[in-house]
């Protein structure tokens, strides 16, 4: 990786794998979830028209407000969360907060830097053209994408697998887990990118393990 490769980027996404996790518990994590499930739909309801909002404040004014960033950012945040507990990651059996905020103790961390200034130019375009090619990869990736959660794809298939191998060897396989969270590592960066978080283009790069290369600010 070079050095400008490195460089801090605006989404930074962390995550630490718990130990020990329980054997079977996965099984009915789809049921535990539900509640997030409910919650979140309405959540991404807003967040879709906060987008709208945001999309003419910036076109206007080249200012994303910060008050509909922040719940935004607090979408994804809590998205992250309930997807790392349940079938994006299956890395931790901690039940997530219902919280938009920053939960420090929590395994699963998602930062969005603010920014100050963001094109007019590149509003118009971003979310649908640039990210095209994005879009094609994450759609394998991912499977589908509902009100928060992402279902089916590899991040899916390879969480129950790593699950399978926890029930039976009590260990999750680090490699494994490395890979899993590298792959919602590039979706979070595509969603905070297509929904004009960041002029930032996303790198096709797989940046894999608990720690973000990119950092944060």
């Amino acid at each position: 990786m070079t050095t400008s490769e490195a460089a801090y980027r605006p989404v930074s996404v962390e995550a630490v794998l718990d130990a020990p996790l329980s054997r079977w518990l996965w099984l009915v994590k789809w049921i535990l979830i539900i509640p997030h499930y409910i919650v979140l739909a309405f959540l991404w309801i807003a967040f879709f028209l906060v987008s709208v909002v945001a999309f003419f404040a910036i076109l206007f004014t080249e200012r994303y407000p910060r008050p509909l960033f922040d719940f935004n950012t607090g979408v994804l945040r809590w998205s992250w969360r309930v997807s790392y507990y349940a079938y994006g990651a299956l890395a931790t059996d901690r039940y997530p907060p219902f919280s938009l905020g920053e939960e420090p103790g929590y395994p699963a961390r998602l930062h969005i830097a603010y920014p100050e200034r963001l094109s007019r130019g590149l509003v118009l375009v971003k979310w649908w053209l640039l990210a095209i090619p994005h879009y094609i990869v994450l759609g394998f990736f991912m499977g589908g994408y509902h009100s928060g959660w992402w279902s089916g794809g590899l991040i899916a298939l390879f969480a129950i697998v790593a699950a399978f191998v926890v029930a039976f060897r009590e260990k999750y396989p680090r490699d494994l887990f490395d890979l899993i969270v590298g792959l919602n590592r590039w979706v979070l960066r595509v969603v905070a990118y297509a929904t004009l978080m960041t002029d930032e283009y996303p790198p096709f790069r797989l940046d894999m393990g608990g720690s973000d290369p990119a950092g944060r600010a």
